[in-house]
């Protein structure tokens, strides 16, 4: 009988892969788009956190800044008769904009004096900022939905062969999206590995008191971390911004989902950072598809899961307190 029962699973899988064959499949290329704009916000919230050792909560608020900024300088070329191939280095411009300005302001007026405070305190003082930028991000840009549809239409869409059909898909979160999420993760692993500056972010990370001891600026290390980290998020939103309209509250889910991918891979882990943003990224498409009100449940399901086997994440290392 329960020889009988699991033949008789396969051709019942078949049939169920035949009736939503190209669901899973549009689901799949959704899934790694959405994985690679989470990923960019989750391996900048990484590297600050490493330096930092502070959870900045307002980082979701960079994300969405970088969003609306590229919305902003993509309109404005638009409106000035410019090409529009132009409106792919404005979403690069639009995240150093945001890294620039806002990453040392941010660091050096408020992170600064509260990185010796008990985490709690940090905690709250970012939630604050958080909560200041979605108020900023109103009173520039309003509560009315902001779209920056021109890179998206400008490539058009492909077709993706997939069994013996096809799915038109677009070409941006095809090849442009993914396409610079790898870059960045493979630059930031040379940087980081194969770099004096990388080797001495490394350092700091690792332990501040030696790194400091050995003659580096750890403040200066920080402050160019967190500027760094600022526009990765920043470029995430502006990378993210031709997929879908702006509107307030977008900062909060980013951030929350980067928590998640960060609390998956483990603190600290670039390439972890990767593989746990396609997971749940993957994770909340196909349920999107095929079972949406487990959407906003499987990123944290994901996350539990891993946790439950793993206290310290796919990739991370237990590190041990020095009294």
């Amino acid at each position: 009988m329960g020889h009988a029962r699991a033949a008789g699973g396969v051709p019942r899988m078949m049939e169920w892969l035949s009736d939503n064959g190209l669901l899973l499949g549009l689901a799949v290329l959704d899934g790694l788009a959405s994985a690679a704009a989470i990923f960019m916000v989750a391996v900048g919230l990484n590297l600050v956190f490493g330096v930092l050792r502070i959870l900045n909560v307002a980082h979701g608020s960079l994300y969405a800044i970088g969003a609306y900024t590229a919305a902003s300088l993509t309109a404005a070329m638009v409106a000035a008769g410019l090409p529009a191939w132009l409106s792919y280095p404005m979403l690069v411009i639009a995240a150093a904009l945001v890294g620039v300005i806002l990453g040392p302001l941010i660091e050096r007026v408020l992170l600064k004096r509260v990185e010796t405070q008990e985490p709690v305190l940090q905690l709250l003082v970012t939630f604050a900022l958080f909560m200041i930028l979605e108020d900023v991000q109103k009173l520039i840009w309003g509560v009315q939905p902001v779209s920056n549809e021109t890179p998206m239409q400008l490539l058009g869409t492909v077709d993706v062969p997939f069994g013996a059909d096809v799915i038109p898909f677009t070409a941006y979160q095809l090849f442009v999206l993914p396409g610079i999420a790898l870059l960045t993760l493979v630059g930031l692993a040379w940087f980081m590995r194969r770099t004096l500056t990388g080797r001495v972010i490394v350092a700091v990370t690792t332990d501040r008191e030696a790194a400091t001891s050995q003659g580096i600026d750890a403040a200066k290390v920080t402050m160019l971390t967190f500027t760094f980290g600022a526009a990765l998020a920043a470029l995430g939103g502006a990378l993210a911004s031709p997929m879908t309209s702006m509107v307030p509250g977008i900062g909060a889910s980013t951030i929350v989902l980067s928590f998640a991918v960060v609390a998956t891979a483990g603190l600290g882990q670039i390439e972890g950072a990767a593989l746990a943003a396609v997971m749940i990224g993957l994770g909340r498409s196909i349920a999107v598809y095929l079972e949406p009100e487990l959407e906003v449940v499987i990123p944290y399901l994901i996350m539990v899961l891993v946790l439950l086997v793993r206290p310290q994440g796919l990739f991370g290392v237990t590190e041990t307190r020095r009294i």
